[in-house]
């Protein structure tokens, strides 16, 4: 009997650390698939783009050939484009400012 209980605790600590990694190793992919829309009527088509009008703004959205589209794109017709925001490239300059909430822990208070 001892040994059943040894061998499913062992299971159940196996299938614990599985469910654990995987998601962990799954947040940082959750940031890139957050998804925004917006919606309005287009004002212009092209083969890397589709510019439409949200109030007063225009939005230009790049597209590529697996970009999917549904019903007749062409302008004039009112969409709803389902985007997310990747970067492309960052470059840090400089250290920044520091955080105030870390300055006060780092230097011990005067008396």
């Amino acid at each position: 009997m001892k040994t059943a209980t040894h061998s499913t605790r062992l299971r159940l600590t196996f299938v614990a650390a599985l469910l654990l990694g995987a998601t962990l190793a799954g947040a940082p992919a959750r940031a890139a698939d957050k998804t925004y829309q917006v919606t309005g009527p287009v004002l212009e088509v092209t083969d890397s783009s589709v510019t439409v009008q949200k109030g007063k703004e225009k939005w230009q959205l790049a597209r590529s050939k697996d970009t999917k589209v549904t019903g007749d794109l062409k302008v004039g017709a009112k969409v709803t484009i389902v985007y997310t925001m990747t970067a492309t490239s960052i470059e840090a300059k400089g250290e920044g400012k520091p955080d105030k909430s870390a300055k006060g822990a780092e230097a011990p208070a005067k008396k």
